[in-house]
């Protein structure tokens, strides 16, 4: 199996942050700004022409039910001609929420249904268990619960791919793929001295590609964090 660990494009929150270092006015459930949509049509171009040693030949692709991945995705499955499906554990850490300006939490929020995205998104291929309340409806998730989910994608993705040929491509977000590559690599991703604890964090631009190789005998990072093919002006 090859996995291809795509993050979404440049949305309002990350143009946001990009501005003002701040998440103050952030959206829950953010859209792609102008630039995101820009960087979303060139990179499904990007990767259904690639051709010869560098083809991806991607066979199978998944996004997040978060508005920004879907948006992301949706030209890549009309640029590779293949379908589309949401799954629910690629989500970004915290889930649909907004800070409550009173009490300083942050309170999860319920997200959309499915009604709203047979209607918005008619060619994504839904979890089974999505319905009317909405596919978040419930707490903010804390951070250290993200690294469990993150198992559980990676127990899927083993059980579902392993073994095969397939070229496996995800949509999905910066706090999650930190997640998924604290799991490949067994690591905590903290850098602890005698003094001091900081995050180590792998950087991913908005609609960056990295690659994992998954052999009988080995895991093998082959790329990180791929952007050559935007403009200098669209790298996020």
């Amino acid at each position: 199996m090859q996995l291809f660990i795509i993050r979404h494009c440049q949305s309002e929150n990350n143009a946001l942050w990009r501005e003002n270092g701040s998440d103050d006015g952030r959206f829950p459930d953010p859209s792609l700004t102008d630039i995101g949509h820009q960087q979303a049509q060139i990179l499904a171009n990007f990767l259904a022409s690639t051709s010869g040693t560098e083809a991806f030949g991607i066979t199978h692709l998944y996004c997040s039910l978060m508005r920004r991945s879907v948006q992301t995705a949706t030209p890549i499955a009309g640029a590779l001609d293949l379908p589309l499906l949401a799954h629910n554990d690629i989500h970004e850490r915290g889930g649909i929420y907004l800070k409550n300006p009173q009490t300083e939490i942050n309170e999860g929020l319920p997200g959309p249904n499915r009604d709203h995205f047979q209607a918005h998104h008619p060619h994504l291929i839904l979890p089974e268990s999505l319905g009317e309340e909405g596919w978040w409806n419930r707490p903010y998730e804390e951070r250290e619960d993200a690294l469990p989910r993150a198992r559980r994608f990676f127990t899927w993705l083993d059980e579902s791919h392993g073994g095969t040929d397939d070229r496996v491509a995800i949509i999905s977000h910066g706090g999650f793929v930190q997640s998924l590559f604290s799991i490949l690599l067994g690591a905590a991703m903290v850098f602890t001295t005698t003094e001091s604890s900081r995050e180590l964090w792998i950087k991913t631009n908005n609609g960056s590609i990295s690659k994992v190789d998954f052999w009988e005998e080995a895991i093998r990072f082959t790329y990180l964090n791929r952007v050559e093919f935007y403009p200098p002006h669209l790298i996020t």
